[in-house]
């Protein structure tokens, strides 16, 4: 029996949409003259460039403590923050914890300096901290009076602990006097990752100068959670929210980008499935944002990703400061970030661009939350992919008739390629003339592979960014949302490390498989005619295709791998029904003859392309006589 064959269209189709792939993965890597340079620089001074990273290592900036037994420290810290001296020097944190989150709030700097997650553990099972061990710094710099430049970081506030409700309240005063301070104030609710947070200050008119600006400073070292660093990286980035609504971000690629933006509403330091967000109910006027890339190669020592920096300038009302915010410390959840829609909070997660974030959004993310509620994780990505792939069927359908109506009309191609073999402008004509007489569109098998991309897209950017999969088990994968490892290495192989990493993911090569049987059954006959050019090589794609699942998805999320294995095995018994039971290319050679009978209105375009064609086909006689 006949093998069906795809037509150039339906090639091309498939092409971009690996296209697509092949530029989302490559967008990030360097270029092949950087990877040279790289590799000669290492080469040459491998042993100064590890050295040299060591003592350069970015870091953020802590003050250190003083000894307050000490009277000679405690007399020159009184005398370099002047009239703040006021308050108590006395080193110590208070704690602030309800059931799902735990804080640690320094005397130092009245900022927060541990943030842990009581639900949530990386993937070696220790907690997930988000702000630990110095990795993060909150300040106002500021100049006194007296022309004193401060930083609230080197000053020492007052703690005092208080409920409202249910809530407990936390203030913290560096002082001036009883009644002059300055003032951050937590409010942690019952079961909540959101805490109010309030800057303000009271009778300081005339300590702090006016003239001067009051810069707000916020640092964030982002710390690893994830089993491949560089995957969690990709989806480690600073987000925030501007000028009315519009969601920007900077480069989560880029070694560092750097941003001056207005009309801040918030600003999410996102790593990966965790986020801490600063939402202002008055918004930031403008802002200097940065991101600096940690990551260079996977690695299982890497400890973080990025480091985050956000220097804001605030504004005196009356010679004081007020300002309103609020602190997230949780997971990047649309089920919990939805719970803040004044907010806008679910605008943190990437699920895409245009519509193919919407349809991750409002299609995928709320079906397969329905899915697992009642069905095992692993099982509830297998149903979707079947619902999807069986929901498309009428696309596929439309895509093998425009093959098949191809391979019915490939005679009459062939006969006029043969008889106008040496006349491209009228081969072309003839054949364009032929397909409108049959009403078979050229284009037909491409457009409906076209019509898929926006939910292979959304599909792409859903499993990365569905916090409902993170260590989430099905068969040999202990975690959906990271890679499958069936065998492991430790020795760092040059370039395979860098591209494939240090592990066997079993899942991607179970979808390559099925891959190269669908491009086999689909490709198998196209290969053995005569390469035509400007035609694709058929056998590279099909081996291309299987290459590219295998390489770049061994560091991606099983569920994604799962997803494609599934739906390219329904895919392969979609085709095989297809054209076994459900296509006749006899009534489609006799109805392709019908058509052939009945006149062909041309519309406008097709008129003009006939006229330019007869022109130009006219002017190449005229110009050889």
């Amino acid at each position: 029996m006949e093998e069906k064959k795809l037509d150039l269209n339906s090639v091309i189709g498939f092409v971009l949409i690996f296209g697509i792939l092949i530029f989302m993965f490559y967008q990030n890597q360097p270029t092949p003259e950087e990877l040279e340079a790289q590799q000669a620089e290492q080469e040459q001074i491998e042993a100064a460039v590890e050295q040299e990273e060591v003592a350069n290592e970015p870091d953020i900036e802590t003050p250190a403590p003083i000894n307050t037994q000490d009277s000679t420290a405690v007399a020159s810290y009184k005398n370099s923050v002047g009239a703040f001296g006021y308050t108590t020097t006395q080193e110590g944190t208070t704690k602030l914890e309800n059931e799902v989150l735990y804080l640690e709030v320094s005397n130092k700097g009245g900022q927060i300096i541990e943030a842990r997650m009581k639900n949530f553990v990386t993937y070696d099972s220790v907690p997930v901290y988000l702000v630990k061990d110095g990795n993060a710094k909150f300040a106002l710099n500021f100049t006194s009076a007296d022309n004193r430049v401060l930083n609230t970081s080197d000053l020492y506030f007052e703690p005092s602990i208080s409920n409202n409700g249910d809530n407990q309240v936390l203030s913290m005063k560096a002082k001036v006097s009883n009644s002059q301070f300055l003032e951050y104030r937590y409010e942690m609710k019952p079961n909540d990752y959101l805490l109010g947070f309030t800057i303000r200050t009271q009778g300081l008119n005339g300590v702090i100068n006016s003239g001067r600006p009051i810069d707000l400073e916020w640092d964030l070292k982002g710390i690893r959670h994830g089993k491949s660093v560089k995957y969690e990286n990709r989806y480690t980035r600073l987000t925030y929210n501007h000028d009315e609504g519009k969601i920007s971000k900077l480069s989560e690629g880029s070694e560092f980008d750097e941003e001056t933006e207005e009309d801040i509403k918030w600003l999410s330091y996102r790593q990966h499935f965790f986020s801490t967000i600063l939402a202002a109910d008055t918004h930031f006027k403008t802002a200097e944002l940065s991101s600096q890339n940690l990551v260079e190669e996977e690695s299982k020592e890497t400890e973080f990703t990025k480091i985050y920096k956000t220097k804001a300038p605030l504004e005196l009302q009356g010679g004081e400061l007020s300002m309103n915010m609020h602190w997230y410390f949780g997971p990047t959840d649309v089920k919990v970030l939805d719970q803040y829609k004044d907010l806008g909070l679910a605008d943190t997660i990437p699920y895409g661009w245009g519509i193919f974030g919407w349809i991750n959004r409002y299609v995928f993310t709320p079906f397969y939350n329905f899915l697992s509620s009642f069905l095992p994780y692993g099982i509830a990505i297998i149903v979707m992919t079947i619902l999807v792939r069986l929901a498309l069927s009428p696309v596929t359908y439309k895509s093998y008739l425009s093959q098949a109506k191809m391979k019915v009309l490939k005679p009459e191609i062939t006969e006029i390629n043969d008889k106008y073999k040496d006349n491209a402008m009228k081969k072309q004509q003839e054949t364009m003339k032929l397909y409108g007489k049959a009403g078979v569109s050229p284009m037909s098998g491409c457009i409906p592979a076209l019509m898929q991309l926006p939910i292979f897209y959304a599909l792409f950017m859903f499993f990365p960014t569905s916090f409902e999969l993170r260590q989430k088990s099905f068969l040999w994968a202990e975690d959906l949302a990271s890679y499958d490892s069936i065998f492991e290495w430790t020795t760092n192989i040059p370039v395979i490390s860098s591209f494939y990493g240090n592990h066997v993911s079993l899942f991607p090569i179970l979808a390559s498989i099925a891959i190269f049987f669908y491009m086999t059954l689909t490709t198998g006959q196209t290969m053995q005619m005569q390469q035509q050019p400007g035609m694709p090589n058929m056998k590279f794609i099909m081996y291309l295709s299987p290459l590219i699942m295998l390489i770049f998805f061994n560091n991606y999320a099983s569920g994604l791998s799962l997803y494609y294995f599934i739906s390219n095995l329904i895919t392969i018994f979609i085709m095989l029904a297809i054209k076994n039971y459900i296509l006749d290319e006899d009534k489609i050679h006799a109805q392709i003859q019908e058509n052939k009978k009945k006149p062909k209105k041309e519309n406008k375009f097709q008129k003009k392309m006939r006229e330019m064609m007869e022109q130009a086909e006219e002017q190449k006689k005229t110009g050889k006589r």
